[in-house]
């Protein structure tokens, strides 16, 4: 990389397809940042237009993330590597959409957490829904030297009225290089009901950049959010199904072995 850091900027566009109990799409462009949580010290004091737990036109504040309580993220995260026997010290790269304007809602950020001798051992998806909620899912990677990375866990979180809760998550991930794709179906018993996709291209975080992103997708995290709720109306005027909300997990983690994801 650079010397500017693994840190990155990746442009690209988001596409949700529900495939049953009736057909519906939508696609939209779409920006993210890849941050290596060391190297936030240094993206706070090189860029103009992006800070770190402070306003600017984009910041990153740590509270948006893990447990909610602002605390050291490598902190977090290690912690949690721990408890599913992994070994820390290596690199931690989270890949989300920064706050624009201090408004942001991040309904998957994935985290790519590195063994000490560089290997990526384990994938943490953090999952948000308009509800305030937040659950992850940590699952170990079993192959660091394949192209795609395919994943399975058991859904454990309420995000969309539409989803009932008896349903299974497929990751599939192309770790991020020149490129990033994040491709996320959803599984009931007769097969896949959704299917979503991210696709980015690098460029180079910077001032620049920033501010290129901005003109062109202007209120992008506002965008987000009306997205969703505008897509709900569309769906509920189809005459999707609702199903009610349950009570939140637990605990805000899933930690899944490798046994359980084929």
């Amino acid at each position: 990389m650079s010397g500017q850091g693994v840190s990155a900027l990746y442009v690209g566009r988001v596409m949700h397809q529900r495939l049953r109990p009736r057909r519906h799409r939508l696609a939209y462009r779409i920006y993210s940042v890849l941050v290596d949580i060391d190297e936030l010290p240094q993206l706070h004091a090189r860029l103009r237009l992006f800070s770190v737990d402070r306003f600017n036109l984009f910041s990153f504040h740590a509270a948006d993330y893990g447990d909610g309580s602002g605390r050291d993220l490598r902190a977090q995260v290690e912690a949690l590597l721990r408890v599913a026997g992994l070994p820390t010290g290596g690199a931690i790269r989270l890949l989300t959409m920064p706050r624009l304007l201090g408004h942001v809602f991040n309904p998957l950020s994935v985290w790519f957490c590195h063994a000490p001798g560089g290997e990526l051992q384990a994938m943490v998806y953090e999952v948000n829904n308009t509800f305030g909620q937040r659950h992850s899912y940590l699952i170990p990677v079993a192959d660091a030297a394949a192209p795609v990375i395919d994943q399975r866990c058991d859904k454990r979180m309420y995000v969309s009225p539409f989803n009932g809760m008896d349903l299974r998550y497929r990751f599939r991930i192309a770790a991020p290089g020149e490129s990033v794709s994040i491709g996320v179906s959803v599984h009931d018993a007769d097969g896949a009901v959704l299917n979503a996709r991210q696709d980015g291209q690098r460029t180079a975080l910077s001032d620049l950049a920033l501010l290129r992103v901005f003109l062109t997708h202007p209120l992008l995290t506002l965008k987000v959010v009306a997205a969703i709720h505008w897509q709900a109306l569309r769906l509920w005027i189809k005459r999707v199904p609702l199903h009610p909300r349950p009570a939140a997990p637990e605990r805000d983690i899933t930690i899944v072995s490798t046994s359980e994801t084929p």
